[in-house]
């Protein structure tokens, strides 16, 4: 009776260990997913309001011949999404800094293609 008492406590403290193990690899990929999306994603603060950087985003991707799929606003945001050429999704992020000052972010796929977010983002400033 005892050796199957402590088999079952010895049991029970294993599965409490391998719990947390697993809660930890879990918070771990979360953390990497985390980084990998930030390091993808293109900033820039421009002088401009949020109205502003968001009409010369959407000339910028209409320039570009990228039709806006989609676009959420607020009084402080702005997102616009698109598909680049080969098909990854455009994420174009404006947040208001102040009233004059917007912050835009470009990100083109997942985990980023950096070289066709500087493209739109150039043609951004092109059209501020």
């Amino acid at each position: 009776m005892r050796s199957k008492m402590f088999g079952l406590i010895f049991s029970a403290l294993l599965l409490v260990n391998a719990c947390g193990c697993a809660v930890l690899l879990v918070g771990a990929a979360g953390t990497a997913g985390t980084a990998i999306w930030l390091s993808g994603k293109l900033n820039q603060e421009v002088d401009a309001s949020v109205d502003e950087a968001s009409q010369a985003s959407k000339a910028a991707l209409e320039a570009l011949n990228f039709q806006i799929t989609k676009e959420t606003l607020t009084s402080d945001f702005v997102q616009l999404k698109s598909n680049y050429t080969d098909g990854e999704i455009i994420w174009i992020d404006i947040r208001r800094i102040s009233e004059a000052v917007s912050r835009i972010e470009v990100r083109v796929g997942v985990p980023g293609d950096k070289d066709s977010a500087r493209r739109v983002l150039n043609k951004i400033i092109e059209y501020l």
